[in-house]
């Protein structure tokens, strides 16, 4: 067979030409220094860096990944699969937990009572098996096995579950001592840092997939301590459960959640911190259940416009407002033993910033109770500090505390934010459910596309408080808000609203809804 080769093109005389013009043009160019400019591009100055490698890791830490079987009651496994299970997102195909493998079989609905068999994953933390999980992967469980690295199978024991968290507890008796690995400090992870996630994706044990941390203290609106380590390492239904090894090969997080319009892996995963993780397993081995930290208040989240209304600077130009508003102190309750205030903004705890409300009640249920804290707070304007004993939450929720006033029969109208005030009459405060301790002016109408509904204020709410000034009647309410609408501010209006007290912030020129529910601390 005749070899087959490519001839070379011969040079145009242009080529040619052009050849031998650059020649003598570049030789006349040796020994000169290039030219340097005052502006261009920035030009990096880069490592070349290869990829790393798993192998070691993967090898050191796999004998300590787990597989779970559980046998799940057919109801609550329908439950589970279309989303919500164990405080985790339910958001149809947006956010979906994934305790089970696919396909599985689901038992008709007409046999509520048989079970259903699903897999997931998890990681021994002890030579003697203890084991963490998911919640969602043992919950409504009637049998659970574990499935060891080298094929083993066991049967284990469901310690404890946390479903505020998503995490659980179980105990294997082993034949011998257990490989197992250690709870990392999640705090110290970075966005950008690579991680490996291991686990059991539907049904294939021993699975490694790696990716980067995407992003930290991601809030899915799942439950109320949210507070997710985002990563767009492969993770499918089965890993629930799994760990999320940094490249030291200790576990920065559980993965539990995906964001998938199809339900298969589009990087977009989530896992529980591994120090959330290691709060709640210390509790649930040493007591079988979680306690959580308590301050006794409820806040909310500080609006631009709310900012503007409290005279809060932004720490920098265009920066969202940063702190938690105090929107009422629970009585007797630990934060109001302490001496915090309905209006205080919460800026720090034990000297770290407080993002907003959510940050806030994500920190203080990590705390023990009966621990100490610092609060950072401003009270009208003015930075203090307020050294709390932290509660225990089964123990201390309550309800709000109401301000208290007197009661005027004056009536009136302020149009100019689009509500109109009643007194507190004794049938409303009939209607209300409130007693003659609670004064203020009740919103009997609110105008359509007005500055008040935009912001929304609801017909029914009482208002006792604009701005600093408490008000106890419509007439008092008319002549604040005419004072604060001179100097060209937004009107701070605390109400009371089903019992419960909050801040409004109302902007005549620019509406704004700042009508968050407050998170409960």
């Amino acid at each position: 067979m005749p070899n087959v080769f490519r001839p070379r093109t011969a040079p145009s005389k242009f080529r040619r030409a052009l050849a031998l013009a650059t020649v003598p043009a570049l030789l006349a160019g040796l020994g000169h220094a290039p030219v340097a400019h005052a502006q261009g591009p920035i030009k990096p100055q880069t490592q070349v860096q290869t990829l790393p490698n798993f192998v070691n890791l993967v090898k050191q830490v796999k004998p300590a990944v787990v597989s779970i079987t559980s046998h799940i009651r057919a109801d609550v496994a329908a439950q589970e699969e279309g989303g919500g299970g164990g405080g985790m997102p339910d958001q149809g195909q947006q956010g979906m937990p994934f305790p089970f493998p696919f396909p599985f079989q689901m038992m008709p609905q007409q046999q509520p009572k048989r079970t259903v068999e699903a897999r997931g994953s998890g990681f021994i933390i002890s030579g003697d098996g203890y084991i963490v999980t998911n919640n969602h992967v043992v919950n409504g469980a009637t049998r659970v096995s574990v499935t060891l690295d080298d094929g083993t199978t066991l049967p284990a024991k469901v310690v404890g579950r946390d479903p505020q968290t998503d995490v659980a507890l179980l105990k294997i008796k082993p034949n011998g001592t257990l490989p197992f690995i250690e709870l990392g400090d999640s705090d110290a992870v970075q966005p950008g840092e690579w991680v490996v996630a291991v686990g059991n994706p539907f049904g294939l044990g021993g699975t490694v997939t790696a990716g980067i941390v995407s992003a930290r203290g991601r809030n899915l609106n799942s439950g109320a301590y949210d507070d997710f380590i985002q990563t767009d390492a492969p993770i499918n239904h089965g890993n629930s459960g799994g760990p999320l090894f940094s490249q030291d090969g200790k576990v920065v997080g559980v993965n539990a959640a995906i964001i998938s319009p199809s339900g298969g892996s589009i990087g977009i995963g989530f896992a529980i911190p591994s120090n959330t993780v290691k709060n709640v397993v210390d509790q649930i081995r040493k007591t079988g259940h979680v306690v959580r930290g308590y301050l006794g208040l409820t806040d909310q989240n500080i609006s631009p416009t709310m900012a503007q209304a409290l005279g809060l600077k932004p720490s920098a130009p265009g920066a969202p407002p940063m702190g938690a508003l105090v929107a009422s102190v629970n009585p007797k309750g630990p934060a109001d033993k302490a001496g915090v205030k309905s209006g205080d903004v919460i800026t720090t705890l034990n000297g770290k910033p407080i993002k907003d409300g959510h940050d806030l009640a994500v920190h203080v249920v990590s705390m023990a109770p009966g621990s100490k804290a610092t609060l950072g707070v401003l009270r009208a304007n003015k930075p203090t500090t307020i050294d709390v004993t932290v509660g225990n939450m089964a123990k201390g929720k309550g309800g709000s505390d109401n301000d208290n006033g007197s009661d005027d029969s004056d009536q009136g109208n302020s149009g100019r934010i689009g509500v109109s005030l009643a007194p507190l009459s004794p049938d409303l405060r009939q209607q209300l459910g409130v007693d003659e301790t609670v004064h203020g002016a009740v919103v009997s109408d609110v105008a359509q596309g007005s500055a008040a509904e935009h912001a929304g204020i609801r017909p029914g709410d009482i208002i006792q408080a604009v701005g600093t000034t408490t008000v106890e009647n419509p007439r008092a309410v008319m002549t604040a808000v005419r004072g604060v609408l001179k100097a060209k501010q937004p009107i701070l209006l605390r109400v009371l609203r089903d019992g419960q007290q909050l801040f409004i912030a109302v902007s005549p020129n620019a509406p704004d809804d700042d009508s968050d529910d407050g998170d409960g601390q």
